[in-house]
Order: C-alpha cells, then sequence, then structure tokens
C-alpha cells in the first residue's frame, strides 16, 4: 500500500478540486492509501460525496491554511505546526507518509520542506523538476524555479536527480542529459555551464548518458530525456511554454469561429483538434517534484483542475513504486565515488612527476 498524504486546503479551488481528484486516482491505483490534511468544515463536506474515498483515507483537521499569496518566511513561522501544509509534509518525515502533494503556495512548500525534510547530505540545494511534453514523448526539465542562479556542482548535483527521476518516470535505464545553454558549441555560455559540462564528461556515469549542450528550442524537440538549467532560466522557460500553448489554442479557437466554413471545417477535424488539444495541456502533464530532499513531495499547479491534480498525486505515486530516492542515493555515491578516484589518480600523478 502507497501512502500519500495531501493538503487539501492548497490552490485556487482547494477541496472542491482535490477530493474528486482522489477519488479519480483511487479509482485507476487500487494500492493507494491517502491521509488528507485540511479545515475540516470544508473537506468533510466534499469527502462525504465519496464513500468509496472516505474508506480509503484517513483525515485530519488542521486550524491553519496557507494562503497562496503569503510570504515563505511568514507561512513558515505561522504555519508551522498547525497548518495543512506544514502537517502533509511532516507526515512523510514521520514515515507515516511516502510521499506529499499539495497545490499550495510554492515558495511557502520549498521553505517548510526544506525545513522539515532537510536535503540529502551531498545535495546543496534542491531542484524543482518538471515532466515537459515534447514532440519524441516528454522530458524532465529542472530546475524550474527552485534555485536562483547555480554553480556548477549544482548543475552536476541536479543531472544526477534529475537522471534518476527520468529513470523513475520513464523506464529508462540510462536517459541522455543536456545542459541548457545559448549554443552546442563548448566555447559558448557561461563558465560555470562549460565548467558542468566538464566535469559531466569526466565522471562518464552510468545513470546517464550526457550529450553536451543543447538550446531552448531542443527543449520542445525532445533532443534529451533531461535537460537541466538553473531555476531563473528554467522557470522562464516553462512560464513561455504555458503561455504559448494557451496562446496558440486561442488563436485556433478564433480561426475555428471566423466563418461558416471554418466551422463546417472544424467539425470534419473535430478528432485532430482534440488530439492536439489534449498534447497541449498543460495540465496533463501537470506536477513538479522537488528533488534533492530526503523525502517526496510534489507540488502541483495552484490553477490544476481535477484531472491535473490527480495527476500530481499519480506523479507522487511512481516517484514511490519506482524508489527514487534509493537510485537518487546509489547515483550520488558512485558520482562522488569516481571524484574521490579520478582526485586520488591525479595526486598520485603529482607525487610520480615531483619525484621525477
Amino acid at each position: 500500500m502507497i501512502r500519500i498524504s495531501i493538503d487539501a486546503m492548497g490552490g485556487d479551488h482547494g477541496p472542491n478540486v482535490v477530493i474528486p481528484a482522489l477519488m479519480t486516482v483511487a479509482t485507476r491505483r487500487p494500492d493507494i492509501r491517502f491521509i488528507i490534511y485540511g479545515l475540516e468544515d470544508q473537506v468533510r463536506p466534499e469527502l462525504a460525496k465519496f464513500p468509496q474515498l472516505a474508506e480509503k483515507s484517513e483525515f485530519v483537521h488542521c486550524e491553519v491554511a496557507v494562503k497562496m499569496d503569503e510570504k515563505p518566511s511568514a507561512a513558515l513561522r505561522h504555519g508551522r505546526w498547525k497548518s495543512s501544509m506544514w502537517k502533509a509534509i511532516e507526515a512523510v518525515k514521520s514515515d507515516t507518509s511516502d510521499a506529499c502533494v499539495s497545490a499550495g503556495n510554492t515558495g511557502a512548500l520549498m521553505a517548510m520542506s526544506k525545513f522539515c525534510l532537510r536535503t540529502m547530505a551531498s545535495i546543496d540545494r534542491p531542484a524543482i523538476a518538471a515532466i515537459w511534453p515534447t514532440l519524441r514523448s516528454e522530458s524532465v526539465v529542472l530546475d524550474v524555479g527552485a534555485t536562483i542562479g547555480a554553480d556548477s556542482h549544482q548543475l552536476v548535483d541536479f543531472a544526477i536527480l534529475g537522471a534518476a527521476m527520468a529513470r523513475s518516470v520513464f523506464g529508462i535505464d540510462r536517459p541522455t542529459v543536456g545542459l541548457l545553454n545559448v549554443g552546442v558549441e563548448e566555447v559558448k555560455g557561461q563558465e560555470e555551464v562549460k565548467d558542468a559540462g566538464r566535469m559531466l564528461r569526466e565522471a562518464d556515469l552510468g545513470s546517464m548518458t550526457y550529450r553536451g549542450f543543447v538550446e531552448g528550442d531542443d527543449i520542445g524537440k525532445g533532443t534529451v530525456d533531461v535537460v537541466v538549467t538553473e531555476g531563473f532560466s528554467g522557470n522562464i522557460a516553462l512560464k513561455t511554454a504555458e503561455g504559448t500553448a494557451r496562446q496558440i489554442a486561442g488563436y485556433l479557437r478564433s480561426a475555428m469561429r471566423r466563418t461558416l466554413m471554418a466551422r463546417i471545417g472544424y467539425i470534419f477535424a473535430k478528432s485532430a483538434f482534440n488530439a492536439l488539444r489534449d498534447k497541449m495541456d498543460v495540465s496533463r502533464a501537470n506536477g513538479g517534484v522537488f528533488l534533492g530532499l530526503n523525502g517526496i513531495v510534489v507540488k502541483s499547479h495552484g490553477g490544476a483542475d481535477s484531472e491535473g491534480f490527480a495527476a500530481a498525486v499519480e506523479l507522487a505515486y511512481d516517484m514511490v513504486r519506482n524508489r527514487i530516492l534509493d537510485r537518487i542515493e546509489a547515483d550520488l555515491d558512485l558520482f562522488h565515488a569516481r571524484n574521490r578516484q579520478a582526485a586520488a589518480t591525479k595526486s598520485a600523478d603529482v607525487e610520480v612527476d615531483e619525484e621525477g
């Protein structure tokens, strides 16, 4: 049985979206159980509509719901111990739950997750990883907002984290990894990115295949399975892609309504347009995974509908089922072992040269 703790108060719609989403997941994943945290007067009426879900769930009343516009520091100070967000995260720490899902305030969720779960021993900063629809299929992109700016070691950490996620979600034994850059040539880009590329090439990790630098248009093409960048550029890329998808969808709706012939044409091509709509629907790839923590936390988009929140919960389910934390720890151990071996070899070579 996989246990998922849920912050039912997060997002723009709260329990009105969260509870129906959980019913959807419970139907599709019979081996799942939920621990739902929230305000009783709002959650209980929704939960009563789904008796089957109530049987597979435990509800815990909380006194506080973190506001979507609340500053992370204030949320951590006032919401700690009492809020539905904190308690859902704390359930992971106490091993009451295997993963936490919330559609709440991103900054507050990250601050509480870092404070409660802490980062893994060799990770400086966590990353938010998103699943990105591509022409080929899907890719993992990280970081999309947790870390503004990153040095070469942090970018390498992100590559290891992203590769572990790709192996867990996509079932790829050795996913391809690329560093987002202003060009594919080795001489281009910031020093941090170039140094990270050199480190990944030299490490030659069995958990991934490093393909070098990729550019912005490579994300949508699906050139690699994992795209690595720091949070500032990653978040801009994510929001730009979401906005472009909505823009194109708006253009199509406008064009289909323009003339009678266009409306008739839409009737004949409706199945094709529906397929395009599904491909461009950002909610179907909903869920940002906080990687690098001692526990699994998934952030749903605040405006996600029921199907979108269900996708985030199922992503958390997959992370648990495929033991992503064990994969990350094994990959990090291998990387640091390779680094120690390389350092020892280099030191021995220097001693030989000095003696010579």
